[in-house]
């Protein structure tokens, strides 16, 4: 016990009195800086390893970046994947409305828990639709076509995941 307590003694002792010597030699400058910082670093550990024989425990680094200690934190998940159907919601809403179809509601359903954003379907509300001068006066299928066509293309999903409530 006594022979380890002098060796430890000994090792800070040697440590300092090496960084000392280092210091010295060192021109003043920026890298005397970094050389300080590393040698602080240095004497802290050595300060710090008999810490685990006097706790009479043993401490295995490697277990603190295990992926078991690591946990998702489910809000965080929530409120990025809401954030996530907001704005794709809006500028798919603003895609719409600008080749001519105004008051389109876009939903899009996914689980917003997950971890992996991914768009389950999407529904199209046209009960409200407004058929503006930029866009062609026709038949609801065509309109429903060019909506689907624009969706597909900027949600990147296919034609069976779209709804349509009219």
């Amino acid at each position: 016990m006594i022979s380890s307590l002098s060796s430890w003694i000994l090792s800070i002792a040697g440590i300092v009195l090496i960084s000392t010597l280092v210091e010295l030699i060192l021109p003043i400058g920026a890298m005397n800086k970094y050389i300080k910082g590393i040698f602080a670093f240095i004497i802290t550990l050595v300060i710090l390893t008999p810490l685990p024989k006097l706790l009479n425990q043993k401490i295995d680094i490697s277990s603190f970046f295990e992926s078991e200690n690591i946990k998702v934190d489910k809000d965080y998940i929530y409120q990025l994947n809401l954030d996530k159907i907001n704005k794709l919601q809006n500028d798919t809403k603003q895609e719409i409305s600008s080749n001519g179809y105004n008051n389109v509601e876009v939903y899009i359903s996914c689980d917003i828990f997950d971890n992996v954003f991914q768009i389950k379907f999407v529904t199209i509300d046209l009960t409200k639709l407004v058929i503006t001068s930029n866009a062609e006066h026709t038949h609801i299928l065509k309109i429903k076509q060019q909506i689907t066509e624009i969706v597909k293309k900027h949600l990147n999903i296919g034609e069976d995941d779209i709804y349509y409530e009219e």
